[in-house]
């Protein structure tokens, strides 16, 4: 889990995003809208946040971000593809520098084998200048333990973590 000394992690991504003049929108599915209210816990994340939208469902997905009925079919909602599509969708929906998104099994059913309970994919898109072709997009797969209120709390600081890593490295 990712170090939330120095004012929290949502304090420190805010100042990541100010410092480079960017601006960030969240796609959440088993975060239900923690990573946004971690941001807008911020005094002043007006700066730097646009939103956050919760697409639970497969139509919700489909419908606010764009993803694809055949992505959702072939690979599932709690996937690598589906949270690179959720994070693009919302970047480019809110026209924001950043988007991430999560998708993942909080439990304490609805794993299989291949995806347990506490598996996670964030997503993170940049939006480039256009014409330079820069834009892109990583995505990672974490696991993590404990109930469905811990392992919400643990995806969505690692969601951020995520994000600043990557507002770093780009800047």
């Amino acid at each position: 889990m990712p170090d939330d000394t120095d004012g929290g992690i949502e304090a420190r991504v805010g100042e990541t995003l100010r410092e480079t003049d960017a601006t960030v929108a969240v796609a959440e599915s088993c975060t239900g809208g923690l990573i946004g209210s971690l941001l807008t816990d911020v005094p002043g994340s007006s700066d730097y946040f646009d939103r956050s939208v919760v697409t639970y469902s497969y139509d919700a997905k489909r419908d606010l971000l764009a993803v694809d009925r055949e992505t959702l079919d072939e690979a599932g909602a709690v996937s690598e593809s589906v949270a690179r599509q959720m994070a693009r969708g919302v970047r480019d929906t809110a026209d924001t520098t950043w988007g991430v998104a999560t998708t993942g099994v909080a439990g304490p059913s609805g794993g299989t084998a291949e995806t347990p309970v506490g598996t996670a994919y964030v997503g993170v898109a940049y939006a480039a200048p256009w014409g330079t072709g820069d834009s892109s997009t990583w995505v990672e797969r974490y696991e993590f333990d404990g109930d469905r209120t811990t392992v919400k709390d643990e995806i969505a600081r690692q969601a951020l973590s995520d994000l600043r890593d990557a507002v770093q490295r780009r800047a």
